[in-house]
Formats: C-alpha cells, sequence, structure tokens
C-alpha cells in the first residue's frame, strides 16, 4: 500500500505550479492548432522535452536505469503518460470545445483512484471518495455545465478527452514506485525517449503535410513554451510531488487548474467574484483537504 505521505507540504508547492502550467495549455493550444495539426503539436512537444532531459542526464551522468526491469516498465508508462495522453488530449482539444475539455477533466481523479485502488497501490477511504466528490462538484459549478455543448459535432473530440483522463488516471495511478526508484529526471528522460519513439515519427509525417514557410514565427514561439512550459516543467514537478505523496493527491489537485483560471480572471481581467465563484472554491478547497489529509484513528 501506498497510503504513507512522506512530505506533502513539498509536494504541494510543486503541485500548484504544475497545475498552473498545465491549466494554460487549453487557451494556447487552440491557438497553436488553429496552424498546426494536433499529431504535429504532439511531436514537437514530446520531442523537445526529451532532448532538455536527455541534455540534463546526459551532464549529470545518471543516464541508465536501475533495473533492466525497469525499461518495459518505463515503455508502458510513457504509452499511458505521454503517447495516448497527449495524442487523445491534443486530438480532442482540436475537435471539441475548451469548456467541454475542463468538464471531463474531472474524471482524471476518478479513474487515478480507482485503478490505484483495484491495482493496491492505493487505500480506499471514505474521506478520498468523499473529498473528490465534493471537488469534482465544486469544478461542475465553476464551470457551469450550462456553457460545455455536447453536441454530435463535439462527440468524438469528448471521447477522446474521456480517453486521455483515463490514460493519465493510469500513468498517476501506477507510476509512482519506479519513480522513486530511478529519481525523477532520470524516469521522466525514459518516459519521453519512450515515447519520442512513436510521436516524433506521427508528428513529422503530419509537418510534412503542411506548407512550414506559411507558419507565423508566433506559432512556434507558442508551441516552444508549450514543450518547455506546459510539458516538461509540469510533468517533472508532478513525478517529484508523486515521489512524496499518493497518486490520488497529485490526481485530485487536478480540479485547481480552473479555479486558477477564474482567480487570474479576476486579477487581470476585472471579472467579479461571484457567489457562485466563492461555493465552488470552497467545494474544491475543502474536497483537496480531505485527499490530502492523513487520517489517523483515534484512541479508545
Amino acid at each position: 500500500m501506498l497510503d504513507k505521505q512522506e512530505n506533502p507540504t513539498t509536494a504541494f508547492l510543486a503541485l500548484i505550479p504544475a497545475q498552473l502550467l498545465f491549466g494554460s495549455l487549453p487557451v494556447i493550444g487552440k491557438i497553436v492548432l488553429a496552424v498546426l495539426p494536433p499529431v504535429a503539436l504532439v511531436g514537437i512537444r514530446t520531442a523537445i522535452t526529451a532532448a532538455i532531459l536527455i541534455g540534463i542526464q546526459a551532464f549529470r551522468g545518471r543516464f541508465w536505469l536501475r533495473e533492466k526491469g525497469d525499461y518495459w516498465r518505463f515503455a508502458v508508462l510513457s504509452l499511458f503518460g505521454v503517447v495516448l495522453n497527449q495524442l487523445f488530449f491534443i486530438g480532442g482539444l482540436s475537435l471539441t470545445t475548451a469548456s467541454n475539455t475542463s468538464l471531463l477533466a474531472v474524471m482524471i481523479p476518478v479513474f487515478a483512484l480507482a485503478v490505484g485502488a483495484i491495482a493496491g497501490f492505493e487505500r480506499l477511504t471514505i474521506p478520498k471518495i468523499a473529498g473528490i466528490i465534493l471537488a469534482a462538484i465544486g469544478v461542475i459549478i465553476l464551470i457551469d455545465p450550462r456553457k460545455a455543448s455536447f453536441s454530435s459535432q463535439t462527440t468524438l473530440g469528448d471521447i477522446c478527452i474521456i480517453i486521455n483522463c483515463l490514460a493519465y488516471g493510469l500513468y498517476v495511478a501506477t507510476s509512482k514506485q519506479a519513480i522513486m526508484r530511478n529519481g525523477i529526471f532520470r524516469s521522466m528522460m525514459w518516459v519521453f525517449i519512450f515515447a519520442s519513439m512513436v510521436c516524433i515519427p506521427l508528428g513529422a509525417y503530419s509537418l510534412s503535410t503542411i506548407d512550414l514557410a506559411a507558419v507565423p514565427t508566433n506559432i512556434w514561439l507558442i508551441s516552444i513554451y508549450i514543450a518547455i512550459g506546459a510539458t516538461a516543467a509540469p510533468y517533472l514537478l508532478n513525478a517529484w510531488a508523486l515521489s512524496k505523496v499518493n497518486p490520488s493527491t497529485v490526481a485530485v489537485f487536478v480540479y485547481l487548474q480552473p479555479l486558477i483560471g477564474f482567480t487570474l480572471a479576476v486579477l487581470f481581467l476585472g471579472e467579479s467574484v461571484t457567489s457562485i465563484f466563492i461555493v465552488a472554491a470552497t467545494l474544491i478547497f475543502a474536497g483537496v483537504f480531505l485527499v490530502t489529509k492523513k487520517f489517523v484513528p483515534a484512541e479508545t
């Protein structure tokens, strides 16, 4: 059982900026996807992230994994955590709305907790279940399902986002032990090396179908930011947090993404704080508290 939380404070300090970075992707991703094909963007994200991590580990001299069996483990983790996760997320984002994407993301912690419980990696407790439900309700209230449009025009994209949530939930629920055994940077490097074997050829082929000379410079710059700021950095931060706390804790922080987005809108766009926002924020924080709180049975 991975129910022991070693140092939750440092994990929380990593998880919050990770949500800020991941949370920027739906908006800026739409800008890039108006010009570049979805698979091309996945190839760019994966290639740049892999190159950065390989360079760091080559400099540190910590390249190879500790156990031979971990190579196939990271190959499988890369399939769920990067290949399926990114292909279906970016593909889904191009076919559905940002509201649908944010609303469907509430399934990630549910999948992560369910997989962890079934596999025996995590104890299924009433506080964790209640916390995930509370936080999910808060996100739904915040986003307002009436803004979502689950029509036939977005069905394929919505299905892609659900598959993305399942893939990422599987990755979060099952990656802790291998990451702890090999270290954060080395683990993520191999995850992206294996992912690159699939994503880079697909991305290169996708790029060959468009006129690269016609792509504006700002699209390439945003793509580089997506690779570094919305891929490499949050993946490393999440892996760091995962080495400190349970998978359900890492997953439930996903619920902070829409809350952060609305908060930034209040601070920088002059939007008002409504009673709905306050209720939703309270539910999300209460849910995160229940999932992250370590409950100790009282002595009798």
